[in-house]
């Protein structure tokens, strides 16, 4: 049986079964790491939210396309569904109600007029100013009960778990 705080081994994953006479496979989700990171991205993520969505009436994703052409301005649509590796079509949901808010621009490519390129508007950077702060400092917090080698110790573990999906 894994430890604590483990994540499960194959084997351990077809342990015992609740259902008599019957050879399930089962899965321990509270060890099982995809389960893990989601309920951790979605515990961080939906704390961050309540900062931003009541004050700004902004989404998750409309925040991550914000943020993400806050940094890079000049992308189309599909590179801020690659950079946030969130789904197109949700990306162009958010995209569609920023522009509607005139929270965002969308502009013609110089070279290639065929492709269009976003950027914030005036009242995007006013949102991106505010929430950038809040932002930082509510991640400050999530890490706080980490000293600084841990935080750093995050960094890279997170960075060698991420380098298969990037190449």
């Amino acid at each position: 049986m894994p430890q604590p705080g483990s994540i499960a081994s194959d084997s351990a994953a077809r342990s015992g079964s609740d259902h008599a006479g019957h050879d399930h496979a089962t899965l321990d989700l509270e060890h099982f790491l995809p389960y893990r990171l989601s309920v951790l991205t979605n515990l961080v993520s939906g704390g961050l939210a309540e900062l931003y969505s009541e004050r700004f009436g902004i989404s998750v994703t409309e925040w991550r396309v914000i943020a993400v052409l806050g940094r890079y301005p000049g992308l189309s649509a599909n590179n801020v569904a690659e950079r946030t590796a969130m789904d197109k079509v949700a990306v162009s949901r958010a995209v569609a109600r920023l522009l509607e808010r005139d929270l965002l621009m969308r502009e013609m490519h110089d070279s290639d007029r065929r492709r269009s390129v976003l950027e914030l508007s005036e009242a995007g950077y006013a949102v991106y100013d505010v929430i950038v702060p809040l932002a930082l400092e509510y991640q400050r917090n999530v890490l706080a009960p980490l000293d600084a080698s841990e935080r750093a110790q995050l960094v890279a573990l997170m960075a060698k778990l991420e380098a298969p999906f990037k190449d």
